[in-house]
């Protein structure tokens, strides 16, 4: 039997999207992706017709107004429209094409040919129902940091850990940049077989790339050494709650890189990390985000 989708578009400031992929999440739906012009953001998401109705739906837009004005941004405009289902898993892909990210990456969409010769780190991406296509501010601050941190100083022994890894995009980039070994987590089972199957897309070995649904206590359960460098690209509130755990994973010169952090939550952000034995190296920023780049005291 066929299903029809809804089909939700939200326009938006860039700097809503992050909460705006969060919040469709949260509501159940499947399939995301966003195009950025400018300051403006184009944010896609789908889900099932039965799976909600046109209150709930209202509901939805309400909530994305209230986030905004929270924020003091402007206000996002939502529509919605029914679309077959042979259109919906397709429909949102002609909106996501390769981007150069930092000085080495080009983030590729799976389903496009590959170039003929490049001098760019490919990493080849399937967002599938998870999210993280690469374009989101945050994602890019902390491929950068990766980037400067593994291009500038390469450390074939690495060996790091991504604490909510979404589609995988930190952890295959960690890999690509010649880590050894790299345990990402993350609560939602579709984020784990996001990371798995773009994993597997950029031929990465599976005894490389440790992919395990769970929080910040599971993979302190999994790593069976102290890590080299730490990467976290969530939201503000709940890596909070997790810097009082990484020492239970870190080793004196362990590093971290941490993003989905607005400006205004950056000072309970460094508060945190300083309690808890570390010191911020660097602060990136991009827009209304930055991104901490983290060692230990």
């Amino acid at each position: 039997m066929a299903y029809n989708w809804w089909e939700i578009r939200v326009l938006c400031d860039q700097s809503l999207e992050e909460v705006i992929f969060w919040r469709l999440d949260n509501f159940g739906c499947r399939g995301t992706a966003s195009q950025v012009k400018g300051n403006d953001c184009l944010v896609l998401a789908y889900l099932p017709e039965e799976q909600t109705q046109l209150l709930d739906l209202s509901a939805l837009s309400l909530s994305l107004r209230q986030d905004a004005l929270c924020m003091n941004l402007p206000t996002p405009v939502m529509d919605w429209h029914l679309i077959e289902e042979e259109d919906w898993a397709s429909s949102w892909k002609q909106y996501w094409q390769p981007q150069e990210i930092g000085d080495r990456f080009v983030i590729h969409p799976a389903w496009l040919a590959l170039p003929e010769e490049s001098d760019k780190i490919i990493l080849r991406l399937d967002p599938g129902a998870a999210f993280g296509t690469g374009t989101h501010p945050t994602t890019e601050l902390c491929l950068e940091s990766l980037e400067m941190r593994l291009g500038l100083e390469p450390n074939p022994e690495a060996i790091i850990t991504d604490i909510g890894c979404g589609s995988g995009i930190l952890s295959i980039g960690a890999a690509l940049l010649g880590v050894r070994q790299i345990y990402a987590v993350d609560i939602d089972p579709l984020a784990i077989r996001s990371t798995i199957n773009n994993g597997k897309l950029n031929q990465i070995d599976g005894e490389k790339l440790i992919v395990e649904q769970g929080d910040i206590e599971h993979l302190i359960k999994i790593v069976p050494e102290p890590v080299d460098g730490v990467v976290c690209n969530i939201l503000a509130e709940v890596i909070i709650d997790i810097i009082p755990h990484l020492e239970a994973i870190a080793k004196p010169t362990t590093w971290g890189i941490m993003s989905g952090i607005l400006l205004e939550q950056a000072k309970s952000i460094a508060d945190t990390l300083e309690q808890n034995g570390w010191v911020v190296a660097t602060l990136w920023k991009r827009g209304e985000w930055c991104c901490f780049n983290i060692r230990r005291c």
